[in-house]
């Protein structure tokens, strides 16, 4: 027992640091429009205060939601891991200095993505034993994919810990009958589906698995159906409570309903491609990883995997029903890395343990290394672009505008509707010119900060106080213009 804990405590540390790579980057890394919309809920905590029932970013425009939204409403998933990253980085600006806020937020959730692993070692060991527990682990902490996606300042990586952290508890609550754990397994579920409600795809298949046991094995059919019916209130009824209050703020709601199916493409050639081959295949098992993953899938099934097969089911289901919006991002899929985790150590686990009159010692080890070699290295070629900066000039532009615009000041920042540049001034505005520059204005805007150079750009450059200008960008003040604006 001192043994595991050992070296499951040197998976985590190195699983740790290898999360640690490039964790003072700016935030303008493979997807930051959406880390930086995340970022500014929970800055927005620090400045307003911790209302978690009015979550507000920096966008102030028509474009997420189509309304107009003066008040930078934000209503998405319910903020826990927005109010984590504020609370974590107050903690840490009192106790350490030069930690930036992004840092806070990164390593909130590098421990979410160390608390996933230990749970996800926990349910293995629970029904497949140590040993892929370890290697289902190793793989969870070790994929490029999921290195890159759990230090990002993103919801997902909270969503899954809560996720396994539930089923845990609620697979010992089957073991024991004790209460209590039911009931903080449904708490845990309720997170999951708050912070990201796509958790019920892993959630749901878990429930059916267990419940569905214990309806055919305990002589009380109709208490195994209220326990249950008690889960499924617990868990989903905070979540409901959060889209009826969500739907009094629709201006602060984003068009969503273009994740499930726009353009039409599922179980289209496109479909499938996308999904499992430029996804699954290339990006997160680096082509050679499908060998695992097949192998995983062919073993015998026995009667304690029916809860991981389950969950394949879930993730399948998943990607079915949001086909656009798995197609449009690829951190859609990171709900997937438990399962797939699973998978890759039971194909693993057969290769060490195969008998020698099935396979050849020697060729199945050689096989196995080769194929971690590869898998690992190809994902990498590819992942390692995800941490890339191509646009410096926005945080120098971003630092410059902090230090000199007044705090309340509401800007332009049109970066073709991306957030980024708005984020970096730390400022409330327009990341797109929605409206002519002059509605603009009397909408409150009074600076325009820009690294593009359009014929706005020119027409404004000639008409107002120009505040500072290089070949990088430039910094407008829109309280000064001689002329009418158009």
């Amino acid at each position: 027992m001192k043994n595991k804990r050992i070296f499951l405590l040197l998976l985590l540390t190195l699983g740790f640091c290898l999360r640690l790579y490039r964790l003072n980057a700016p935030l303008l890394d493979w997807h930051s429009w959406r880390q930086a919309d995340t970022a500014a809920v929970a800055r927005n905590f620090l400045k307003t205060g911790f209302n978690l029932l009015i979550p507000k970013f920096d966008d102030l425009s028509n474009i997420p939601s189509g309304k107009e939204n003066p008040e930078g409403y934000r209503f998405v998933e319910f903020p826990v891991y927005n109010a984590l990253h504020a609370a974590f980085f107050r903690l840490t600006t009192a106790l350490f200095k030069n930690f930036s806020f992004e840092e806070a937020g990164r390593v909130v959730s590098i421990f979410a993505s160390l608390g996933s692993a230990l749970f996800l070692y926990l349910i293995v060991e629970l029904l497949l034993g140590s040993g892929p527990a370890f290697v289902s682990a190793a793989f969870f902490l070790f994929l490029p994919y999921n290195i890159y996606y759990s230090r990002t300042i993103l919801p997902e990586p909270a969503m899954v810990m809560f996720s396994l952290a539930g089923i845990y508890y609620l697979l010992n609550w089957q073991k024991t009958k004790k209460t209590p754990l039911l009931f903080l397994s449904a708490s845990l579920a309720a997170l999951a589906i708050l912070v990201k409600p796509y958790a019920v795809f892993l959630l749901a298949p878990t429930g059916l698995v267990v419940f569905g046991e214990l309806f055919f094995k305990e002589r009380s059919k109709k208490g195994v159906v209220a326990k249950a019916f008690i889960y499924a209130i617990i868990s989903c009824l905070p979540f409901v409570f959060w889209r009826l209050w969500m739907g009094k703020f629709p201006e602060g709601i984003p068009v969503n309903l273009w994740l499930l199916n726009q353009g039409g493409l599922r179980f289209r050639p496109a479909w499938w491609r996308w999904l499992f081959a430029e996804r699954l295949g290339k990006l997160i098992l680096g082509y050679w990883g499908i060998i695992f993953l097949g192998l995983g899938l062919i073993t015998k099934v026995k009667g304690k995997e029916a809860l991981f097969y389950s969950w394949l089911i879930g993730i399948f289901t998943y990607l079915s029903v949001f086909a656009r919006g798995n197609i449009q991002h690829d951190y859609y899929q990171i709900i997937a890395i438990p399962v797939l985790s699973v998978f890759l150590a039971k194909g693993v686990w057969f290769l060490l343990k195969a008998p020698e009159k099935v396979f050849h010692r020697f060729s199945s080890f050689l096989l196995l290394a080769l194929s971690f070699c590869f898998m690992f290295g190809f994902s990498w070629y590819h992942i390692r672009d995800y941490y890339q900066i191509n646009r410096g000039e926005i945080v120098e532009l971003g630092r410059l505008a902090d230090k000199i615009l007044p705090k309340d000041a509401k800007v332009i920042a049109p970066y073709g509707g991306d957030t980024v540049l708005l984020y970096q001034i730390n400022r409330q505005g327009w990341p797109a010119i929605t409206h002519p520059v002059s509605q603009l204005i009397n909408l409150g805007a009074s600076y325009y900060l820009t690294v593009d150079f359009d014929r706005t750009t020119d027409d404004l450059l000639q008409k107002c106080r120009v505040i500072e200008k290089n070949d990088k960008w430039v910094m407008i003040d829109l309280k000064e213009c001689r002329e009418e604006l158009i």
